[in-house]
C-alpha cells in the first residue's frame, strides 16, 4: 500500500534551512564602453559559473540609445538573462555587483558610461525595498531596452506590481532599441 503525501507533514530539511525554493530571476546586462560584446559574454560566463544558478535563456543582443545619460555617451549593447536560482536575493545582488566590479565598473555619476551593468529586475514574485536592493527593479517597466529583449525570451514574463511584459511594452518608447543580428552571446 502506498501512502499519499499529506500537506501537514514537514520536511526536516526545509525546517533547518537546508533547502531553498528555486526561483526564476531576470537580469539585465548592459555595456557602452570598450569591448561591449565581450563584456556581456563574460558576464554570462560568470553567471553560469555561479553555484546555485542555472541559465535558462539569453536574449538576442540589442543596441540601444543611452537613457538618462550624459550627452556624449555611446550606445549600449543590452541583453536579458533568465536564470533559475536558489540564492537569496541579497546573495544574488552581491554576485551581480562582483561581476560588475571584475570588469571595472565605476560608479562616478548617475547615468555615466559603464563597462558593465548587471541589474536584478525580478526574482520570482519577491518584493524587496531596503538600502541595498529594490525588487522589482523600480524602472524596469519603463525601459524599452529591458522589455524588448525580455519579451523575446519570456512571452509570459511579469513584473510584480506592474503587469505582464507583453502589456507594458506598448507604453514605452522602443524606437532606440535595435536587435543586432550580427552579434550573439553564446552559452
Amino acid at each position: 500500500m502506498t501512502e499519499s503525501p499529506t500537506p501537514y507533514v514537514l520536511d526536516a530539511d526545509t525546517m533547518t534551512g537546508g533547502m531553498r525554493p528555486i526561483r526564476q530571476a531576470v537580469l539585465a546586462l548592459g555595456s557602452n564602453l570598450g569591448e561591449r560584446l565581450n563584456r556581456l559574454q563574460s558576464a554570462v560566463a560568470a553567471l553560469e559559473d555561479t553555484p546555485e544558478v542555472t541559465i535558462v535563456a539569453i536574449s538576442s543582443v540589442y543596441e540601444t540609445d543611452p537613457v538618462e545619460a550624459p550627452a556624449d555617451s555611446g550606445k549600449f549593447l543590452n541583453a536579458i538573462v533568465l536564470i533559475d536560482t536558489t540564492l537569496t536575493v541579497h546573495t544574488l545582488l552581491d554576485r551581480a555587483l562582483a561581476i560588475e566590479d571584475a570588469f571595472g565598473r565605476e560608479r562616478s555619476e548617475k547615468g555615466a558610461p559603464r563597462t558593465l551593468d548587471v541589474d536584478l529586475l525580478v526574482v520570482g514574485q519577491r518584493v524587496c525595498d531596503d538600502d541595498q536592493l529594490k525588487l522589482p527593479h523600480p524602472r524596469a517597466h519603463e525601459r524599452g531596452f529591458v522589455l524588448v529583449p525580455w519579451l523575446e525570451i519570456d512571452p509570459e514574463g511579469e513584473i510584480p506590481g506592474q503587469g505582464f511584459v507583453a502589456d507594458l511594452i506598448g507604453d514605452v518608447d522602443t524606437s532606440g532599441v535595435s536587435k543586432r543580428e550580427d552579434l550573439e552571446i553564446i552559452l
